[in-house]
């Protein structure tokens, strides 16, 4: 019987190797312009390899693109249930964005490349929003209940809440010309929870 020497990648090990380069590549290339090829390469593995833990590309932009926003929303939600009020989402809302920058190539590659393909953004939806929908809606129906927020469709409100994170956060790191600073990052989050609890006008009784 033989076994694997000390050095050999387990199967996780080089299926983590392959993703963690995809989401590079296609992060600064896109998926049209990175090649399995490339994919191979950049990982460190034989193409050959490279099919044997994906059937194809698309599958493995479409794992890619899901666990980035799995990972993007589960920590959100994460925070908020650990929020010490329903008051102190400007809080939770900082923390999460100054996050963000340390993910730029996961936010590029779910943002960008979901637009494209029609079957990424049918699986993100079933597996990643639906469920995460789910649980903001609880959140949200809790903070009703206890008269914190307002009665409202706790579903509407949470699809809201989960859209203005993602697409701030998007806009914010993937869209500026340059690096933003922890300031604005923070003044960002606390707009964004400010609008969100407070509206925009001036007297909401005009």
């Amino acid at each position: 019987m033989q076994f694997a020497k000390p050095s050999t990648l387990s199967q996780d090990d080089t299926q983590e190797k392959i993703l963690g380069a995809a989401q590079r590549l296609f992060a600064r290339h896109g998926y049209g312009g990175t090649t399995t090829r490339d994919l191979a390469q950049a990982a460190g593995v034989a193409e050959g390899t490279l099919f044997r833990h994906f059937e194809n590309k698309k599958a493995i932009l479409i794992e890619v693109a899901t666990r980035g926003w799995v990972e993007l929303l589960t920590d959100l939600l994460t925070e908020l249930s650990e929020m010490a009020n329903y008051k102190a989402i400007a809080k939770v809302m900082r923390k999460r964005m100054l996050n963000l920058s340390a993910n730029t190539d996961m936010l590029r590659v779910c943002f960008m490349e979901a637009q494209f393909h029609p079957e990424l953004r049918e699986r993100v939806q079933a597996e990643v929003i639906a469920k995460m929908t789910d649980v903001a809606e609880a959140f949200f129906q809790t903070a009703m209940d206890r008269g914190t927020y307002r009665p409202m469709n706790p579903r509407v409100v949470a699809r809201i809440f989960l859209g203005m994170f993602t697409i701030a956060g998007f806009s914010q790191v993937t869209l500026a010309d340059e690096a933003n600073s922890p300031q604005d990052m923070k003044e960002l989050a606390e707009t964004l929870a400010d609008i969100f609890l407070n509206g925009v006008l001036a007297n909401p009784e005009a």
